[in-house]
């Protein structure tokens, strides 16, 4: 099955994806795991996006669509894959639906997952990281030890793109630039809304249904 999940910031698209690709053995392509991992290791790649990322904006669509084509045509996509994170814009969503054309792996189907923004904000003020790639959140998942890392001991650190004005300017370019794109699909009828208020297992249930409608 070829899914896209959308949905603002905060929304747990990229959770979703992680069990989602366990539960399905299919791949989650997550541009924004992909685009911090060259952010860390400051490549030219890297120092764009983060010159983007840390003002809240969209990374354009010339450092991610090569991206995106590569990935999709390596071999563990060949059983389906989930997209998370990509496309934001009609442009990307033109383009994504070329190369699906070209590499025969059409959209089955693009989850929504809807969320209000004071929630989203709420959310992500509270979200920390770590460098073993653990995430943790002061009200929802807190750390055993306040801001170290369960897992490695790690010290535990706040995105740039985490701080409230910045959210707040991530979502706000969510509504203008990437929203048209639930009418873009939903002319194509591909568009399934998902409430994300609930807990995280609840959320998953819900797309599971919704998924194995596609199963061969």
């Amino acid at each position: 099955m070829n899914v896209v999940l959308f949905g603002p910031p905060g929304a747990g698209k990229g959770t979703q994806a992680k069990e989602l690709s366990s539960y399905y053995d299919i791949p989650h392509i997550s541009t924004g795991d992909i685009l911090r991992a060259n952010v860390k290791q400051g490549t030219e790649l890297g120092k764009k996006a983060e010159h983007y990322m840390n003002r809240g904006e969209l990374v354009p669509d010339e450092v991610l669509i090569g991206i995106i084509k590569n990935r999709l045509a390596e071999p563990d996509c060949k059983k389906g894959y989930l997209l998370d994170g990509y496309p934001r814009t009609i442009p990307q969503a033109e383009a994504l639906d070329g190369i699906l054309e070209e590499i025969g792996m059409p959209l089955d189907v693009v989850l929504n997952i809807d969320v209000p923004d004071e929630e989203l904000v709420g959310r992500l003020s509270g979200r920390y990281m770590c460098e073993c790639g653990e995430s943790y959140h002061v009200r929802f998942n807190p750390p055993q030890n306040e801001g170290v890392c369960d897992s490695c001991g790690g010290q535990l650190y706040q995105r740039e793109d985490d701080r409230e004005e910045v959210i707040r300017q991530r979502l706000e370019s969510y509504k203008n630039k990437t929203q048209p794109l639930i009418d873009y699909y939903a002319n194509k009828n591909l568009v399934v809304h998902i409430n994300g208020e609930k807990d995280i297992n609840s959320v998953f249930d819900d797309i599971r249904v919704v998924l194995d409608k596609y199963l061969n």
